[in-house]
């Protein structure tokens, strides 16, 4: 059965694509609530450069080292613009705009100089080459694994344990970093191991499933889960739950269609994303469209219940205390008077009475609580 599982060509793809899925979600929810997001942009282009280094120094494009070397990169573009912001001749956004791009320009540059017989391609950095991950194996107790999937399996393992060993820490860091330092829990030593280990793992995983994919599994999946609630712990599963999602449903779609695998896995990402914002309890744009339109309805009773009670008992009650008098002295459409009528009527704040709007009890305290008990009258 093991071994049917890992000569699977389709199980192999799906897993690689879980391993960096999970692997990036648990570090992406850290980064994502701490604003932090976009340096795994600059980190997944910038390695690039630590890639083509690393190779120049050791000729080999594989191993520890590499992972090492190129991952320091990734740190290094962090620190780059960290100081560069500091001197407060730009900001950070424009200090990640101008520091990744001139590393990634780097690599590229060094590819075409001096790597151009090796395996190693700017596109295959950026897209992947996940549909290919199983042609590259090694054997493992009798089993043939792909390389990808056992580096990738190793770099989870070193995620999970790291986000389980300092959750306490990672929370405090997270959200109240003074108190964090207060209590001597070196919240910026913790912000650089997120990013090391983020960098660790662009590494491992741009040969698989390239730049895009990773990027979007960092950033998306928590940004989505983030929408859907706000505890933390909660969220973190969310984003690998939604992570494992995306790459089955863009896998199985990408077969269907014909499409780019990795292309298809990410899109899923932003489809979930989507859906999300738009449906949310609470935070979409759908719950708060209906609490704008709640919020109207019950601002529009407000005035309705202030209008009738200061022409209440007055000669002109006959005229002002109709549904007609709303359209033509407040300047309300049919719709918008009618939903405010059938509003307050079910709240019990006004009744009808010969053709006039009268108020109920509970409307006239309202009113009074609106104007004043006196009910700003002399």
């Amino acid at each position: 059965m093991i071994l049917a599982f890992f000569d699977s060509i389709p199980a192999m793809i799906l897993l690689t694509g879980i391993l960096v899925g999970v692997s990036a979600a648990l570090l992406g929810s850290f980064l994502v609530l701490r604003g932090n997001a976009m340096l795994t942009d600059a980190i997944s282009h910038s390695i690039v450069f630590g890639i083509v280094a690393v190779w120049l120094l050791t000729r080999h494009t594989a191993g520890p080292v590499q992972v090492l070397g190129a991952a320091m990169t990734g740190v290094f573009t962090v620190v780059l613009s960290e100081l560069l912001a500091r001197s407060r001749l730009v900001k950070m956004d424009a200090a990640i705009g101008l520091v990744f791009p001139a590393l990634f320009a780097a690599g590229v540059l060094l590819i075409s100089l001096y790597a151009r017989n090796i395996h190693l391609h700017v596109e295959t950095v950026l897209l992947g080459e996940i549909g290919f991950v199983w042609l590259h194996t090694v054997t493992l107790g009798g089993v043939r694994v792909p390389v990808a999937v056992l580096t990738l399996a190793v770099v989870l393992a070193v995620n999970l344990a790291f986000v389980l060993i300092l959750w306490k820490e990672l929370k405090l860091a997270t959200f109240d970093p003074g108190l964090a330092a207060a209590l001597g829990f070196v919240p910026g030593v913790l912000h650089y191991a997120v990013l090391t280990l983020t960098s660790v793992t662009a590494v491992a995983a741009f040969d698989a499933v390239g730049a895009i994919l990773f990027i979007a599994f960092v950033i998306v999946p928590p940004a989505t889960a983030y929408l859907l609630t706000r505890r933390l712990w909660l969220m973190v599963l969310l984003a690998v739950v939604l992570s494992i999602a995306a790459c089955v449903a863009g896998y199985l779609l990408a077969v269907r269609w014909n499409v780019s695998i990795a292309g298809m896995m990410a899109s899923m990402t932003g489809v979930g994303f989507v859906l999300a914002l738009l449906f949310a309890p609470g935070r979409g744009l759908l719950a708060q469209a209906l609490r704008y339109r709640t919020e109207r309805l019950d601002h529009d009773c407000r005035t309705l219940v202030a209008h009738l009670f200061t022409h209440e008992n007055t000669p002109a009650m006959a005229e002002e205390n109709t549904r007609q008098a709303l359209v033509d002295h407040l300047r309300w459409p049919e719709a918008r008077a009618r939903a405010a009528i059938l509003r307050a009527h079910d709240r019990g704040l006004i009744a009808r009475q010969a053709g006039l709007l009268v108020l109920r009890p509970k409307g006239t305290a309202e009113a009074q609580a609106i104007f004043g008990r006196d009910g700003g009258r002399r």
